[in-house]
């Protein structure tokens, strides 16, 4: 099921029904042709057909539509694993559930900004990064409470004229090939 996902994420006609799919907690085939627009609808149903047969989607409804059915998909998998269990269990697969979660939150969001008439990247100070560092455990685990003691500083911070709620998100990952 991760490979799986993993192709859905990096896909980008499949990242957007993923993404939209996961939004609204389930979606008509309509309803991701109009509010996606640009994607084919051999595509579109192409790739709903194989992210259903990969077990990404279950139908959840059918409605008779002009004599056929129309199928209401949502996610096929919990996205809501506990953490404890997943560390419990050392789970790959419950990790990779709760990975997904938190980058289709993250990616929703950053989708919305995208979308807005008011985009101003440069204004809005917006970015991405990765930063491939060689650290031992104990380095990491410093610079992970160095990171955590920054952010928990600025937590604190009110709403006051000048400041914008802003979302920063980080990830520590193994190599991908270690």
């Amino acid at each position: 099921m991760t490979e799986k996902i993993m192709e859905c994420i990096t896909n980008p006609v499949k990242c957007k029904l993923l993404l939209e799919i996961y939004s609204q907690e389930q979606a008509t085939a309509k309803h991701l042709s109009d509010t996606l627009g640009g994607i084919p609808q051999a595509t579109l149903y192409r790739h709903l057909k194989k992210m259903l047969s990969d077990g990404i989607l279950k139908v959840v409804e059918e409605t008779p539509v002009r004599g056929t059915l129309e199928k209401t998909y949502a996610l096929a998998f919990d996205l809501g694993s506990d953490f404890e269990t997943i560390l419990a269990e050392n789970s790959g697969t419950l990790y990779m559930q709760t990975f997904t979660q938190y980058f289709l939150g993250f990616a929703k969001q950053f989708r919305e900004y995208c979308k807005s008439p008011d985009i101003n990247i440069k204004g809005d100070m917006s970015g991405f990064s990765l930063s491939h560092l060689y650290l031992s455990d104990e380095e990491l685990t410093e610079l992970i409470k160095s990171i955590s003691k920054v952010i928990s500083t600025a937590e604190k911070n009110e709403p006051k004229a000048g400041r914008k709620l802003r979302t920063i998100g980080v990830i520590v990952s193994p190599p991908e090939n270690p």
